[in-house]
């Protein structure tokens, strides 16, 4: 077969490691931002925390939502969305014998700015302080050892999954310590007596069980409690009371009783202490919404971001090696203008992140100016990523990267940005509505519905299509699913 040669005209699209490292650093919130600056300052000796105190960029540039707006739109599209795609020749700039420092400096707060830092107060943890509890009891070594092991099987809700008969294999494995299902299950029980109450149980309904047991006054609710958990455990958590009436052959005030004692338990017990550290974390908003006189004004949350620039140090020594002509002076010059070179990108993804950010979050807060000037949510447009993208002249995966995991606070509260996007929706008069105005609608119906008799799907459907939403029920049970709410029949109380 013989060779061919052949001319072939391709058209690729590629992104630089600049564009790469700009989209990576558009999609991360605050926090993550502060860890991933700290990262590169410390693998990139050529950046360096800035001591002086320089201009920053204006936090209100966009704040106030006017007929300007669109001009600013089309400069920032003009001027600020570039990519990062320069070739910077810094000896031009050593030859220069003084460096420019506005262009090697990122100012990422104003000086009025305060700077908070969270502490932490440790104390022991869970497992230590079952081991302590451990400690305090009089057991043989071998049955200590078993217990220190068994301890290390329980899971940060507090529960053994593991069954015993592996763990009985994994001590002859591991710590050579011979021993039978019965010897763990004796030592399991020293530790389902230990605080919090539940620890060591291997299913909820022991978690309950043990709970329940350890109350020193069994009130009679407290008996019926027992008995649900030991033999109807199915059908208490399905909620199917009529069962339960019938077979312990009690009235409904009995049931709440039954009821409200089982609920009081903790089904969690190893997050009750855990590390005496908050169990919920802080959200830390990416943006600022304030409302003036009626019109909304926009920050983005710089709080704690250090100002950056270009090491001199490294400047002066790239000065210093581009004079020597010798192999040596070359690698050391190379090795530095990288170094300079990746410290500038960085400082410019920065910039690029910065005003990306302000101009999507811009044009969001003046689409949705109506809800933002007021708080009704019944003023939420439908939005979507596309009509963003086309406002601001981005693609839409950026405007994405911006919506994902970024907070907005407002005066009505602290919000995901993502959750403002949502589809549309026709009502019978024509009118295009948010699916959020429909998920609120459907909250309010459940919230004040009677918790005897709760609304089915089918009924909030009804109750939709007479508020003129015109919405199939499995539509409806989307919706109801999206808000974490559950079915009727679980949401029944006695």
């Amino acid at each position: 077969m013989a060779l061919k040669q052949i001319h072939q005209l391709k058209l690729l699209q590629k992104l630089s490691p600049q564009q790469i490292q700009l989209m990576k650093l558009l999609q991360l919130p605050t926090v993550a931002l502060e860890q991933r600056i700290k990262e590169e300052l410390e693998v990139n000796p050529a950046l360096e925390e800035s001591d002086a105190e320089f201009e920053s960029e204006p936090e209100n540039e966009y704040d106030e939502v006017d007929s300007s707006a669109s001009d600013e739109v089309n400069d920032y599209e003009e001027k600020e969305v570039e990519k990062i795609d320069d070739d910077y020749e810094f000896e031009d700039y050593m030859d220069a014998g003084e460096l420019d420092s506005y262009k090697y400096e990122v100012s990422n707060r104003s000086a009025d700015d305060e700077t908070f830092q969270a502490v932490v107060v440790e104390g022991p943890d869970f497992h230590s302080q079952l081991e302590e509890q451990l400690g305090l009891r009089d057991l043989s070594d071998q049955q200590y050892n078993i217990g220190l092991y068994l301890i290390g099987c329980i899971d940060e809700d507090g529960y053994i999954r593991r069954d015993l008969e592996l763990i009985a294999d994994d001590l002859a494995f591991s710590q050579n310590i011979h021993t039978t299902t019965e010897e763990l299950e004796t030592v399991l029980k020293v530790i389902q007596e230990f605080d919090p109450a539940g620890v060591g149980a291997r299913s909820l309904q022991e978690c309950l069980l043990i709970q329940l047991e350890k109350k020193p006054i069994k009130a009679r609710e407290t008996q019926l409690a027992i008995e649900v958990v030991k033999t109807m455990m199915d059908e208490f958590s399905k909620k199917h009371y009529d069962k339960i009436l019938r077979r312990l052959n009690i009235g409904d005030e009995d049931l709440k009783d039954i009821i409200s004692e089982i609920t009081s338990l903790n089904p969690r017990p190893g997050n009750s202490e855990g590390d005496n550290k908050s169990q919920i974390s802080e959200v830390v908003p990416d943006f600022n919404i304030t409302v003036n006189d009626g019109v909304p004004e926009l920050s983005i949350n710089q709080r704690n971001l250090p100002e950056l620039k270009v090491s001199d140090d490294y400047a002066e020594m790239l000065k210093e090696y581009s004079r020597k002509k010798d192999k040596a002076g070359k690698e050391a010059t190379t090795f530095v203008k990288g170094k300079i070179e990746s410290a500038q990108w960085f400082i410019e993804a920065l910039q690029q992140r910065y005003q990306t950010m302000l101009i999507c979050m811009h044009t969001i807060m003046q689409y949705q100016s109506e809800y933002f000037a007021s708080g009704d949510e019944s003023k939420l447009k439908p939005m979507i990523l596309k009509d963003i993208a086309e406002k601001v002249g981005l693609d839409i995966s950026t405007v994405s990267r911006v919506a994902n995991s970024k907070y907005v606070q407002t005066p009505y509260g602290t919000f995901l940005l993502k959750t403002f996007f949502s589809e549309s929706l026709s009502t019978e008069s024509g009118e295009e509505v948010s699916t959020r105005e429909v998920k609120k609608i459907l909250q309010d119906c459940i919230a004040n519905e009677e918790k005897r008799k709760p609304l089915t799907d089918d009924a909030l459907c009804i109750i939709l299509k007479e508020k003129g939403y015109n919405i199939a029920r499995r539509t409806v049970a989307k919706y109801r699913e999206q808000l974490d709410i559950p079915v009727a029949r679980m949401r029944r109380e006695i």
